[in-house]
């Protein structure tokens, strides 16, 4: 006897049910393990994880009130200083020697933004904890891996160890929404563990900057914990204020610097340089030198090759105080705005933040496609993470005697 197809089977939710799983296995688990092994794993996969988010939920409609969210998003105050920002990075094309160069990053960034936009409505209002758990499983066994390949001193593909170090980037990012996650469902014993192979993986790395984005998030996780109120709104102060107050950092480090270090240090003679740029041409602080030319100018001789190569300098030196002011301001908001998140994620959001930030100013590649990329996952992780963070109570069961 032939059964009768279920009048109740729904195609299209079974194809996006199981797209969306691929985009978050894609995202939460390959992305993590990939990044160890070859340095365009991030930017290839990430676009194609949200692609599959993208199909999904075209085909079950569950993006819905798309309109009111982009508004809510571009009328906030954070919103506003990013279109602004956006602009003036798009304005300063006009005046950078290096247009061609310069008009291929801007594209670059409006298309993350644009991608991550895509993720945020596509991630569904109700996460599936079986998605979410594939997060802390792809990055513990990536730092396993990770610990391996280090002891061992890089793979065959790797023989330089340049893929290894950008992985344990990654992981020093993708730690704190994983532990973020495990702490929010209870599970703190996991959630230690997950950070020591992560630490462990970061200590063993030629490079110590993974280790330092991870202490300065560890550093803002406990501030964060301990005054949920107070915690962000510090934080979100020090990290703005630094950034608007970055040219007076070569005027005040430098002599520091060299009485610690001596003045034949690499860290006194970046500061010196610096400095030397904003004594030069002090009315470029108003605008800026354009677009791409922190980078391009050291090849060029624009830049001496020993300026700073962070985050600080770049916006400073290519957008001047139009971009910094505007910059300082979106990452306030952005940073004071966690307040209104659940206090089990709060901290996690704040820690992956600094971390960040600190690699950021420490000198790590901000003009790069895979960092803009890492951001933009790092960003759909945690509103992945806010948007699994319901729970359902079931009524007890109740047995009555019958008298």
């Amino acid at each position: 006897m032939v059964r009768p197809v279920s009048q109740t089977a729904n195609p299209s939710a079974d194809a996006a049910a199981m797209l969306r799983r691929l985009g978050f296995a894609t995202l939460f688990f390959a992305v993590p393990l990939a990044a160890l092994f070859t340095r365009r794993a991030l930017v290839v996969m990430a676009p194609l994880a949200v692609i599959l988010l993208v199909l999904a939920s075209v085909l079950d409609g569950s993006a819905r009130h798309a309109r009111e969210k982009m508004l809510a998003l571009a009328t906030s105050t954070g919103g506003i200083a990013g279109l602004v920002l956006l602009f003036w990075a798009g304005l300063s094309l006009v005046w950078t020697p290096f247009l061609p160069e310069a008009s291929e990053r801007l594209f670059n960034i409006a298309g993350m933004i644009l991608m991550g936009l895509g993720g945020y409505l596509a991630v569904p209002e109700r996460m599936r904890a079986a998605n979410l758990y594939l997060l802390p499983v792809g990055v513990g066994l990536a730092a396993v891996i990770g610990i391996l390949l280090a002891i061992q001193g890089g793979s065959r593909f790797d023989p330089q160890g340049l893929s290894l170090e950008r992985g344990m980037l990654m992981l020093a990012l993708l730690v704190w929404p994983a532990l973020a996650w495990l702490h929010s469902r209870g599970r703190n014993l996991e959630a230690v563990a997950l950070a020591l192979a992560v630490a462990v993986a970061a200590l063993l790395t030629r490079e110590g900057l993974p280790l330092y984005g991870l202490a300065a998030g560890a550093v803002v996780f406990v501030l964060t914990a301990a005054s949920p109120r107070l915690g962000p709104r510090l934080v979100g102060m020090v990290m703005a204020g630094l950034l608007l107050l970055a040219p007076l950092l070569p005027f005040l480090l430098k002599p520091l610097s060299a009485a610690l270090l001596g003045a034949r240090a690499p860290v006194t003679a970046s500061l010196e340089a610096w400095r030397q740029i904003i004594l030069s041409e002090p009315l470029r602080l108003l605008t800026g030198h354009g677009l791409e030319t922190a980078l391009r100018g050291r090849y060029f001789g624009l830049v001496p090759r020993n300026a700073p190569s962070t985050l600080l300098f770049e916006i400073w030196y290519e957008l001047g105080l139009v971009g910094a002011v505007a910059a300082s301001l979106l990452l306030y908001r952005a940073v004071v705005g966690i307040q209104s998140h659940r206090a089990t994620v709060a901290p996690g959001i704040m820690a992956a933040f600094a971390c960040a930030y600190a690699l950021g100013c420490l000198g790590i590649g901000t003009t790069q496609v895979w960092w803009f990329t890492a951001l933009v996952v790092l960003v759909l992780i945690f509103v992945a993470i806010e948007r699994g963070q319901f729970r359902t109570t079931r009524p007890k069961a109740v047995l009555r005697k019958k008298f």
